[in-house]
């Protein structure tokens, strides 16, 4: 029996379907987390347990209560707290207050301020920030571990999208941009160079992924990415520039671009000439992705699936957790609701539905 409606992706050797289910979602409602105020740890169970015993406690209004043992002197009263003359830092807004936020928000402000750290250095950094959060050392401890797991889930979750992305797409250059502090502040450098590649997709049919990085000694920011240029939009003129690589040690050949090089600072253009180069260009960017925990940046109009009804004949075997995938062959055929697309290529793919 035909699967119809099947998400279907390439996962570099072989075309996998997905058949389509009709489960009825109910969305997840999120537990509203508790603010705390950074500096201000909560009370301890020994602070907030009542030392009051059985017999000794009376049911006394206050004034009852002055009506029968007086007015407190003066020396009963409660001292003001004491104010703190020097503020630790970190615990207070840009506004001078108490700086206040969830949990979580605090683990992952300590998580990106500890990202190049190694594995254990940086779970103890953050059970030590996490610490006067919680009652005990091991509420700490399973709390940090589990948003670990977290981050790690997200991490494959972002490999697994960037891999199906890119492999629907016929990609040509791998690009670098670096940030020249004689042209651009940083966040200027971010904003107009994102501003020109959406500019350059929208008119002249570009794509990229991309992710942002720092040197390691420098510090100097970078943007990474994997572009498809049709051939006769490429602004300006590549030239090839021979000079000294401080990193390798050794003179190198670069293509560069002369729009790019006077708007933004240096850049490099490297021709992806054969696809398996592809797959290269993506463990790079994913060694930046990991590395430094951010985010890919991806150009419109990329998805992970096209969407098609798959024969019987087609399907190689069940494939994946609980056989709920289907490998197919490839040379499988493409029908859109009954309708015969054609045999899988780059350009029956293109006249077919997308989706993420």
């Amino acid at each position: 029996m035909p699967s119809p409606e099947c998400k279907v992706y390439f996962d570099g050797s072989h075309y996998i379907a997905i058949p389509h289910t009709t489960r009825r979602y109910k969305p997840r409602r999120k537990p509203k987390e508790e603010l705390i105020t950074i500096g201000q740890p909560p009370p301890s169970e020994e602070e907030t347990r009542e030392e009051v015993k059985p017999g000794e406690q009376d049911d006394l209004t206050p004034i009852e209560r002055i009506a029968k043992e007086g007015p407190p002197s003066i020396e009963d009263e409660p001292s003001p707290p004491a104010v703190e003359e020097e503020t630790p830092s970190g615990i207070l807004n840009e506004h001078g207050e108490p700086k206040v936020m969830t949990r979580r928000e605090l683990f992952n402000e300590t998580y990106a301020a500890c990202v190049y750290m190694k594995y254990g250095e940086r779970k103890a950094t953050l059970i030590a920030k996490m610490r006067p959060y919680f009652k005990n050392d091991d509420a700490a401890k399973v709390y940090v571990e589990n948003n670990l797991a977290r981050k790690k889930r997200n991490l494959i979750a972002r490999r697994i999208r960037l891999t199906r992305k890119a492999n629907l797409q016929d990609f040509n250059y791998f690009v670098t941009f670096t940030y020249d502090g004689a042209k651009h502040t940083e966040e200027s450098f971010k904003k107009k160079l994102k501003t020109c590649l959406r500019n350059f997709c929208n008119r002249k049919g570009w794509k990229y992924i991309g992710v942002w990085e720092r040197s390691p000694e420098k510090k100097r920011l970078h943007f990474h990415g994997i572009f498809h240029i049709p051939e006769g939009t490429m602004p300006g003129i590549l030239f090839e520039l021979n000079d000294y690589n401080f990193k390798s040690h050794r003179r190198v050949t670069t293509t560069q671009n002369t729009y790019f090089n006077e708007h933004f600072g240096r850049c490099d253009f490297e021709k992806i000439e054969d696809k398996n180069r592809i797959g290269d260009a993506l463990a790079y960017l994913m060694k930046y992705l990991e590395k430094s925990g951010e985010k890919i940046v991806y150009s419109k109009g990329l998805p992970q699936f096209f969407i098609s009804d798959i024969m019987d004949d087609d399907v190689v075997c069940p494939y994946g957790l609980e056989d709920k995938k289907l490998l197919l062959f490839d040379d499988f055929t493409c029908w859109d609701e009954g309708e015969y697309i054609g045999t899988v290529s780059a350009e029956t793919i293109s006249r077919l539905r997308k989706s993420n």
